[in-house]
């Protein structure tokens, strides 16, 4: 184990409950997809706030419909989290009938709308109810930024930012999670058959390495890339440039 997650547990915790107190806030709500990472977050805000929401948001992909809504619920029942199913469908479909008359969509221009619409979702939810919006993104897809920005990039704040998938993994096991978020293939499932891994073109493995280790024992190709993608994507990283007059 690369942590100690007893404390990280404890210390993640009062993390979320200083940041509602803050807030002034009710409750939490975040999108459960049935992956690692947002089951972590839900299982680590709930034990935080009883206040927790999760909402399952299928769009268009099978998968998001069948697996991943399977799995969140398996999750949301063994730890007792509030769970809401908003069918974004329609609404993927409407707004892409209209950008058709004014553009071609590219492929990962269309899938992206959808985490942005996940996001319209939730914080419309949240501010209908006082409720923060946790997001779910972990160290090693931030590192690369794969990640959409405005959509799963959105939140208010995230209590897994700084853990690797390798340490998702450890965090779940520890928490005694449902297997079936801890052995499926990490997915954001925004079209049939996509994977994270097959799309990135290299394994959370290698990532983690990376940044545990350093770049020595990776093949100069996957340490290229790796690098590539963390400097192309600083501008998700920061709040976008603004012009000050001197």
């Amino acid at each position: 184990m690369l942590r100690d997650y007893e404390k990280e547990l404890q210390l993640r915790v009062e993390y979320i409950r200083e940041m509602l107190k803050n807030a002034n806030s009710k409750g939490i709500v975040f999108g459960n997809s049935g992956g690692k990472d947002s089951a972590l977050v839900g299982i680590l805000c709930k034990k935080a706030c009883e206040n927790t929401t999760g909402i399952i948001m299928p769009c268009q992909s099978r998968r998001n419909y069948e697996e991943d809504t399977v799995d969140a619920m398996e999750v949301a029942d063994k730890f007792g989290i509030k769970t809401l199913t908003v069918d974004i469908t329609n609404a993927k479909e409407a707004i892409s009938s209209e950008l058709s008359k004014v553009t071609e969509l590219s492929q990962m221009a269309s899938a992206n709308i959808n985490p942005r619409l996940r996001m319209i979702t939730l914080y419309a939810y949240a501010h209908a109810n006082n409720l923060l919006v946790a997001g779910t993104g972990n160290r090693s897809e931030t590192y690369v930024g794969y990640f959409t920005k405005w959509g799963d990039g959105g939140f208010d704040f995230n209590p897994i930012r700084d853990l690797t998938v390798t340490e998702v993994y450890e965090f779940l096991e520890y928490l005694d999670a449902p297997l079936c978020v801890r052995t499926k293939a990490p997915s954001a499932a925004l079209f049939d058959g996509q994977t994270d891994e097959k799309e990135m073109g290299m394994t959370y493995a290698q990532i983690d390495e990376y940044l545990f280790n350093g770049p020595d024992n990776l093949p100069k190709e996957i340490v290229e890339k790796i690098e590539r993608m963390h400097r192309n994507s600083q501008h998700k990283m920061t709040m976008p440039s603004e012009y000050k007059a001197k």
